[in-house]
């Protein structure tokens, strides 16, 4: 597949592009249709909906506020009304408008009065619901009520219509967590081609999953967090998905292999991993699917859609922007150094085998200080509290949220998240009364009965967020209700966010059990160890403990949110822990798949596990780290989204990723395997007869691997010294072939001479390893005789062909 995408690139790319710009044209002709369903089944308060459903079957749009406040006299007097009566006025008359309630007409219109007399409010009913309604609309609606400021008297306004208009242009989070990537990209690559490819790749991809998941919100029922959450995991994944495969094909082109050949090898090895890691993402989030809450399923669907669309293009796109490229995915001074020196082998050296010897020498102390740190970080997630966020955690100066404070003060706390109890048979006067005297009540209005179902208004004296209206909804619930003897149900949006948090904590375990077991299932297939996906579960805990902490201290406690401008601190979203957890276990396992497969190839070449960890840490380090600085960049950009649950679960995606890759995966993850040795490795015997084998990263070059034994058999032998020229006693020598099948393995002599057999003339790969001194790969060409090659090794350097 890649060869033939590498000879079509223009066939595939005019694929995509016809892709890309069919799904924009028919998504931006049908809208969207975002629904943003919480209530659930066999709750409380999904009973109190479907009986008001019944009572009131005539739908309406959006219910926004329009408030206003004076500083001196009362909202009463002529000077304000003069002002505020014709822009409530033009509101009405407006195309769009369903209705328009104020304080100055009607017998319900003197409860829109604070008792002080400084504060009223007017509800706004749109045609549509809030995510329908046209943004020009909104704006004039705003703009007419604020026009009637004056000094003296203050204008605001609040709503879920209201709140899309003042949230940052549209894109403004992706083209900073773009640019951000681009910049690392740069410097990870230095060149402007291989920086651009991950950056197109994903923007393909996360552009087809936008459209198609804005086309499926027809269909089913999708939240308008789903399209801010697929573009946040999109981005991330797309990025590194292409930065993983880019890195395989710069290096096959800097060994001087074929640009086409690079790229087939590059997908064959790479871009396996890359299907396997997008395979685990799309698993852990459709393990959100157990939790049973409708909320999620079209999370679900539209986040996984987005990562397979990115899968798809590293895997198909990738290869024709590579083929558009050539040699030119190189910087100019790679590409001049190639021409003037010819290929080179890799080599692993610097900071990387640096830290990776270092990983070796000192494990335990290493180990200890990653524990420490997660530990401590994971503190705060001990007084983690569910709950639901709303306008009031906006940014201080939003008109929102001055409006929800406004009618905060004017009419109590608990104004902005009034219960309904919905009653359909009993003592309704009772029923009232009871609510009335229960504590934490600020008043209980019961409205005109319909269809036998009778609705009353409980204001709380605490607010919408607070546990006391908590422990308000459960005394209804439990004592006033029955001792009223009615049949009658607490609704209202807080007690749906109070049952959906409930609910969700209820279902959490089950969520964390399914994809904690369905990531150890592959990784013990991917890996034949028991060991390695036990280690990898406890690290996904150790990180979802560790960002659930950092997100508790941000957002519950308010450390640093002035500073990040995100508002007042409030409970975490309900749905926010099931959301992370999905995102982080499959992010998390995708660093996972890559460092531990270098890993096991290395310890399948040689059996030994102090190698196998050391090389692999030194060679992938630099890439996981640069991926998970992407990721960071992109993630944290949606800070500056306006939306208060994607800005949450960017900051706390970039925790996450960021102590996962930093901490976990390259200081206690190889740690612990140094520490525990060949045991990690281990597989029961009748185990191993049963699973099935997948090889997630095949050797490269292994299926065109020529036969080994080819003429006489013969010898390589010579010595193995330092930098200073002194004999290396006890230094590992391996022969094996290119494809990395062992041949033959001695340990030099005191003099530091070795000697290994040879089958026949042909390529081989011939490695030295010391403890003292690191390691050092070559490939080495045998003829019709014996081959004379000493080998150097230099302090601390890892040097492996692959």
């Amino acid at each position: 597949m890649a060869r033939w995408c590498f000879r079509h690139r223009l066939v595939v790319l005019l694929l995509w592009v016809g892709a890309l710009c069919g799904l924009g044209l028919t998504a931006s002709t049908a809208g969207t249709d975002y629904a943003n369903v919480f209530s659930l089944p066999n709750t409380d308060s999904k009973r109190a909906y479907d009986l008001m459903e019944k009572a009131f079957p005539e739908t309406s749009g959006d219910t926004d506020t329009v408030v206003w406040k004076v500083d001196t006299g009362t909202v009463r007097d002529q000077d304000v009304r003069s002002r505020i009566e014709p822009a409530l006025e033009k509101i009405a008359g407006m195309d769009g408008i369903g209705a328009v309630t104020g304080p100055y007409t009607g017998e319900r219109g003197a409860a829109q009065v604070s008792r002080d007399g400084r504060i009223a409010y007017a509800q706004v009913t749109f045609t549509e619901r809030a995510n329908s309604v046209p943004k020009e609309l909104v704006q004039d609606v705003v703009d007419t009520a604020q026009g009637a400021e004056r000094g003296g008297l203050q204008v605001e306004l609040g709503g879920q219509a209201i709140q899309r208009v003042q949230e940052p242009p549209t894109g403004l989070a992706e083209v900073v967590g773009l640019v951000a990537a681009a910049v690392v990209l740069f410097l990870a690559f230095g060149s402007l081609f291989g920086m651009l490819l991950p950056i197109g790749v994903a923007v393909f991809g996360v552009g087809t999953g936008l459209f198609s998941t804005q086309l499926i919100s027809h269909a089913t029922d999708v939240p308008d967090l789903a399209p801010l959450l697929a573009t946040l995991i999109g981005l991330g994944v797309g990025i590194d998905y292409a930065l993983f495969i880019v890195t395989r094909h710069r290096r096959g082109i800097l060994r001087g292999t074929d640009p086409e050949e690079a790229a087939v090898t590059a997908l064959n090895t790479s871009g396996r991993a890359v299907l396997f890691a997008g395979g685990t993402v799309c698993i852990a989030l459709a393990g959100m699917l157990v939790t049973n809450l409708r909320f999620l399923d079209g999370v679900v669907i539209g986040t996984s859609l987005t990562v397979v669309l990115s899968v798809l293009a590293a895997t198909t796109l990738l290869p024709a922007f590579l083929g558009f490229l050539g040699p030119r995915v190189l910087s100019r001074r790679q590409r001049r150094r190639l021409a003037e020196q010819g290929p080179e082998p890799e080599r692993a050296s610097g900071l990387a085998a640096r830290w990776s010897g270092g990983v070796q020498r000192r494990p335990r102390t290493v180990a200890a200080l990653a524990v420490v740190v997660m530990a401590v970080l994971a503190l705060p997630v001990l007084s983690l509290r569910l709950g639901a966020t709303d306008q009031g955690n906006d940014q201080a100066s939003t008109t929102t949220r001055k409006a929800y404070d406004l009618l905060a003060e004017g009419f109590g706390p608990g104004f902005n998240g009034p219960l309904q109890v919905v009653a359909s048979g009993g003592d309704t006067t009772a029923l009232v009364k009871g609510i009335e005297t229960t504590s934490g009540v600020a008043q209980a209005v019961a409205l005109p009965p319909a269809r036998g179902v009778t609705v009353i208004q409980v204001v709380p004296t605490t607010s919408p967020q607070s546990k006391e209206t908590d422990d308000l909804i459960d005394t209804l619930r439990d004592r006033v209700i029955p001792e009223a003897g009615a049949q009658a149900h607490v609704g209202g949006v807080t007690a749906v966010s109070k049952d959906f948090a409930a609910v969700t904590g209820d279902r959490l375990p089950l969520f964390v059990a399914t994809i904690i077991g369905l990531g150890f299932l592959l990784l013990l297939i991917a890996f034949r160890s028991v060991v390695v996906p036990l280690t990898a579960a406890v690290m996904n805990l150790f990180a979802a403990a560790a960002s659930f902490g950092v997100l508790v201290a941000v957002f519950q406690w308010g450390w640093g949110l002035d500073l990040l401008g995100l508002g007042k601190e409030g409970p975490i979203n309900a749905f926010l822990p099931v959301i992370m957890l999905s995102l982080l276990f499959g992010l998390s396992m995708d660093y996972q798949v890559f460092l531990v497969s270098r890993m096991h190839e290395e310890w399948v070449h040689t059996k030994d596990n102090a190698r196998a960890v050391r090389v692999g840490l030194a060679e992938t380090s630099r890439v996981i780290n640069s991926a998970a600085l992407i990721m960071v960049c992109v993630f944290l950009a949606f800070v500056l989204s306006g939306d208060p649950s994607a800005a949450a679960a960017g900051v706390g995606l970039a925790a996450a990723v960021a102590l996962d890759a930093f901490i976990l995966r390259t200081a206690l993850v190889p740690a612990a395997m140094h520490l525990l040795g060949r045991s990690n490795w281990w597989l029961p015997e009748w185990l191993d007869k049963r699973l099935p084998h997948l090889a997630v990263e095949p050797a490269e070059e292994q299926a065109a691997e020529p036969p080994a034994a080819v003429g006489p058999a013969s010898v390589v032998h010579g010595f193995i010294r330092s930098v200073d020229g002194d004999a290396v006693h006890g230094a590992s020598v391996t022969l094996m072939t290119k494809g990395g099948r062992q041949l033959d393995r001695v340990d030099s002599l005191a003099d530091g001479s070795y000697i290994v057999a040879v089958p026949g003339p042909g390529t081989y790969l011939l490695a030295a390893t010391s403890a003292s001194y690191g390691s050092r790969a070559r490939h080495v060409v045998v003829g019709g005789g014996p081959l004379v090659y000493d080998v150097e090794l230099a302090d601390h350097e890892v040097d492996a062909v692959n």
